[in-house]
């Protein structure tokens, strides 16, 4: 009865890590899809806002792909790869600070029409990503950090809608430059969360 206990538990905990790995093969194609899309609009509408949530969609991406690799593996592999994620958020973090410092030398006007669309498109794609995460975000450490990643990009995403509005109602950009900077703090207050979960684990 034994053994067939731990057969049962292993083959439980293989389908957990087949459920885990086909909700982060979704979410890793929406996420790159949607780097691409931000990225290119962004610096099509000027918008830095925009911007930076393309490069956090690029670094959840990553984050999801190293993931991947470890959903079949222990607990320590994991934390290494939440580590990792950690650092990504912190370098994407201080891209977005200082491109927003550049910004503030020669600020230049977004098209808030463009902003407001291509976020709402986003904030609908981080939604779908939220929902098929939060069945999973309490299996371990490593769908917690993705977790929080994605979380994160819904903050994110509704600030890029309020600022657009504010960029228009102004006809200024500084909301835009608000919002980014807003965005990089997160980022960094995020990253330092998961790395020090990680880092108790490891």
């Amino acid at each position: 009865m034994g053994a067939s206990c731990c057969d049962n538990k292993s083959e439980d905990l293989k389908d957990l890590a087949k459920s885990q790995s086909k909700v982060l093969w979704i979410i890793l194609i929406i996420n790159l899809v949607m780097f691409f899309v931000e990225f290119g609009f962004g610096l099509a509408s000027h918008s830095q806002a925009l911007m930076a949530d393309s490069l956090d969609m690029l670094g959840d991406a990553m984050a999801y792909a190293s993931s991947l690799y470890v959903v079949h593996l222990g607990l320590r592999a994991k934390a290494k790869a939440s580590v990792f994620k950690a650092s990504l958020m912190l370098i994407t973090g201080l891209f977005v600070l200082a491109k927003s410092i550049h910004t503030f030398i020669a600020p230049e006007l977004p098209a808030y029409e463009t902003m407001s669309l291509v976020a709402l498109l986003a904030l609908a794609m981080n939604s779908l990503c939220l929902f098929l995460l939060t069945r999973h975000k309490n299996d371990d450490i490593n769908f917690r950090s993705v977790w929080i990643c994605s979380r994160n990009d819904i903050i994110a995403n509704t600030s890029v809608i309020a600022a657009s509005y504010f960029v228009f109602y102004f006809a200024s950009p500084w909301p835009d430059l608000i919002v980014a900077i807003g965005i990089t703090i997160l980022f960094m207050k995020s990253s330092w969360n998961v790395f020090s979960e990680a880092r108790s684990l490891l």
